[in-house]
């Protein structure tokens, strides 16, 4: 049997794609291929999440409680793709159903029979909860939503019977338990060697970063234009690992902080990304005809080339590092070299300036290879250190986010505006099955505020929720009727239940799927006491799809999604960040510039699609422009709290850095003072007698030809005073 599982697979695996008539060559997609011929990992994800569903069910059935759907229904929300991410979303989902219990029997017990003050205030907290939700990431964001629309769910159970808030609490609270206990417990019989799993997952992606990154700048020194473009598109994979390394902490356990040192092992690459794009800003301002430069960039690549292969080998990493050491080591040695030249040559006035200049430039490049290196020395130690425990380690990092609190203030109100207008509609119509219309204008108001586009989002959902109504339709008129036993049950509800498992694994159906698998126990409602008749079963399943519609038009009629506003929000909150990194003290930290940046890179990237446009396009040079300012900023800064400059180098980058501090993008003077300021050091630096002294002085003139060099490339789209469209 093992001898044919493979060939059986790859068989499927052949099956997703055909060859249409036409050129050959040429495959297209299957036609429902995600369910006709599904990925081995899809048909596991289905197989355990429909079987944690159903068993959920059943035991919610035998301890007669009143809606057991809500069970199953928690099964299909807990489930992810891996482990870790379940484990913390079911973490996650505990905390807010916590506080959704508090909140709703405290709503429930101020405002008891009192409709016009009751739903205010639930319509405050859920959009509260909507807001404050934007402003953190991952399942932390699932948690506030969660403690939202699980207090309306509650409360609004309970207005018929405000006394017995506390049971209906309850209620609802058990069934998530249940439910989450169930998902975990099925999911762990399939997780072998979760932690050793984890650990190799955070290698693997580490890996694929600096393999990356490494590919990128050796292709940037070798002068690919095309490689600029490539980079680009790398900061969006790097966030998406860096989220993905909390699911991977929580699956290994107790544990040191391997997962500390991998968002470290990130940052740094993210940094060697900009140094590598920066070196190509210094390789178009400065002379490049120097065979000494050209042999050291020509040994770099080939290193940068073959690193890839490197680190996947028994005890790479110290043959690695001890090789990196060389390559800086010659960087420095050409430095110093450079400088003994031109102290102890003698110079005609006729070939001074060019000799000391191309000195100079020969210097500035070697320090700023030397500074690349640098950075991808602390990614690999960083790699090395998340591999293995460290006793004794108490190393922490994180990487923050863009906060847009406009937006976050949007989701709030809109959600609130949701739930008051679907709460006016109940009390104006004396719908008899409108707590369920308001109570899922709640669910998918919190399930969706907090996405960048939601009405996309709703849209898919609301198909989805339509697929389910249609298998429930066929299932409670014609299957479920003929059965009396727990095992008919289970067995009418596993297919359904497996495809939307399948579905949920296929990017293009996976929103479809979460509408489906999360409303079909819903509308198919197993009792054990009857089943449900036909006029309750249509009354509620239009309440619930009405209620789903509803939240549709209330995200396109009430401040809807606009990207371009966003990305005007954007600009202006990085022209806001480059001020304050030139200004405030203590100077703000690389990893917080370096976060911030990678997290408004994948927004941009998500906006994108698969074709940007002209003017995203530019949006992405330019954010990436501001990131690279921004970290020369940094740097810049960091060399004046050394004070080993002269005191007129020292005012010539002070005058840049309040310039930069009152930076608008309007009229160009700051990159005019970074370029006085580096004309003004050369000549100090041709002068200065002190080698230390014109070390830090070479690098603080290639930060400023950076600075300047960006400035003036981005003028247009750092100039926030105006909209930013592409020409």
């Amino acid at each position: 049997m093992p001898s044919l599982s493979f060939p059986l697979l790859d068989r499927i695996g052949r099956l997703r794609t055909f060859r249409p008539l036409g050129p050959p060559g040429v495959q297209r997609k299957l036609p429902f291929g995600w369910l006709l011929a599904p990925t081995p990992s899809a048909i596991g994800f289905a197989l355990r999440t429909t079987a944690a569903a159903l068993i959920s069910l059943v035991i919610a059935l035998w301890m007669e409680l009143d809606d057991p759907q809500w069970a199953a229904m928690t099964v299909w929300i807990v489930a992810q793709g891996s482990r870790g991410e379940s484990m913390s979303k079911a973490r996650w989902r505990l905390v807010g159903t916590a506080i959704g219990v508090v909140m709703s029997i405290t709503l429930i017990s101020a405002f008891n029979q009192t409709a016009w003050l009751f739903f205010p205030a639930l319509s405050i907290w859920l959009g509260l909860c909507c807001g404050l939700a934007t402003l953190v990431r991952n399942f932390r964001s699932y948690a506030l939503v969660l403690a939202g629309y699980t207090t309306a769910i509650i409360a609004i159970g309970a207005i018929p019977h405000p006394e017995n808030v506390f049971m209906t609490a309850m209620s609802r609270a058990t069934y998530i338990v249940l439910g989450i206990v169930c998902e975990s417990t099925v999911a762990g019989l399939f997780a072998h060697n979760l932690a050793e799993t984890a650990r190799r997952n955070i290698r693997d992606k580490l890996c694929t970063a600096l393999s990356n990154v490494s590919e990128a700048v050796a292709s940037l020194l070798a002068g690919d234009e095309e490689a600029l473009i490539r980079s680009r598109a790398m900061f969006g994979p790097i966030l998406s690992i860096n989220d993905q390394i909390e699911f991977s902490e929580a699956e290994m356990g107790p544990h040191g902080h391997e997962g500390d040192h991998a968002r470290a092992a990130l940052a740094a690459v993210s940094v060697l990304l900009s140094r590598g794009l920066g070196m190509t800003v210094r390789l178009q301002y400065v002379q490049t005809d120097q065979p000494i430069f050209r042999e050291t960039a020509s040994n770099v690549s080939t290193y940068l080339s073959g690193l890839p292969h490197r680190l996947n080998t028994e005890n790479g990493v110290r043959g690695i590092l001890r090789d990196l050491q060389l390559l800086r080591a010659e960087c420095h040695q050409q430095i110093v070299d450079a400088l003994t030249h031109e102290i102890g040559s003698a110079f005609t006035l006729e070939d001074e300036h060019a000799q000391i200049s191309a000195l100079l430039d020969g210097r500035i490049l070697h320090n700023a290879m030397d500074e690349l290196l640098g950075e991808l020395e602390q990614a690999i130690r960083e790699y090395d250190a998340s591999q293995h425990f460290i006793r004794g380690d108490h190393f922490h990092f994180r990487l923050q986010s863009h906060v847009d609190k406009r937006e976050a203030a949007y989701n709030g109100v809109r959600a609130a505006v949701a739930l008051s207008a679907a709460g006016l509609v109940w009390e104006c119509t004396a719908w008899p099955t409108g707590l369920g219309f308001i109570t899922f204008v709640a669910i998918v108001c919190g399930l969706f505020a907090t996405r960048e586009n939601p009405v996309v989002a709703t849209t898919q959902f609301m198909i989805g929720g339509i697929w389910a109504a249609l298998v429930a339709f066929f299932l409670v008129f014609f299957v479920l009727p003929t059965q009396a036993n727990y095992e008919m049950l289970v067995a009418t509800l596993a297919i359904p239940m497996f495809a939307g498992g399948l579905a949920a694994r296929n990017a293009g159906t996976a929103l479809h799927s979460a509408a489906y698998t999360l409303l079909l126990p819903n509308f198919v409602h197993p009792l054990n006491q009857g089943r449900v008749d036909e006029i309750t079963w249509f009354n509620s399943t239009w309440a619930i799809l009405l209620g789903v519609f509803f939240a549709v038009l209330i995200f396109r009629a009430v401040l809807p999604f606009n990207s371009a506003a966003e990305r005007w929000r954007m600009r202006r909150t990085l022209l806001r960040d480059l001020r304050t990194l030139a200004s405030a003290e203590p100077t703000p930290m690389t990893r917080d510039w370096i976060g911030r940046n990678i997290d408004r890179f994948a927004r941009l990237i998500r906006h994108a699609g698969p074709t940007p446009s002209p003017t995203i396009e530019g949006c992405l040079q330019g954010t990436l422009a501001a990131m690279t300012i921004g970290l020369n900023i940094i740097r810049l800064r960091a060399l004046l709290h050394r004070n080993q400059i002269p005191p007129a180098a020292r005012r010539a980058i002070e005058i840049v850095m309040k310039r930069m501090s009152h930076f608008t993008g309007k009229y160009g003077h700051t990159a005019h003072a970074a370029r006085v300021a580096t004309t003004a050091l050369r000549r100090m630096e041709a002068v200065e007698p002190n080698i230390s002294t014109r070390i830090e002085l070479t690098r603080a003139i290639a930060y400023l030809i950076v600075v300047s060099h960006e400035l003036d490339a981005n003028a247009v789209f750092l100039d926030a005073t105006r909209p930013y469209r592409a020409v």
